[in-house]
């Protein structure tokens, strides 16, 4: 039975495939596609969350995050700390606060 799916996935999925004697078509994205790919799984990681609730989707939503970002050159300890200095001068989102309106 052929399924088609034509999106970006974890590198050892082809040999899970494989694991289950079915035969992965795949090929190798450059590096265009590969950041455009990238953001696609992003927001299919998010809709995944917001779906489930799961606390493992965004374990999933952060791997992405953390591929996109070494994409740009930025490793996942330079993207913690521009996270923290954001969050130091804007603030984090722990209070909850809604903005409905500035008059």
């Amino acid at each position: 039975m052929v399924r088609t799916y034509d999106k970006l996935v974890r590198d050892h999925i082809p040999d899970i495939i494989e694991e289950n004697d079915e035969r992965p078509v795949t090929h190798v994205a450059d590096s265009d596609e590969h950041e455009r790919r990238l953001a696609e799984k992003l927001d299919e990681e998010v809709a995944e969350f917001r779906e489930s609730g799961e606390v493992m989707e965004l374990a999933d939503v952060l791997e992405v995050v953390y591929a996109l970002a070494e994409g740009k050159g930025i490793s996942p300890d330079e993207l913690e700390r521009l996270r923290a200095e954001k969050a130091a001068e804007r603030g984090g989102f722990d209070d909850g606060i809604v903005l409905e309106r500035v008059e």
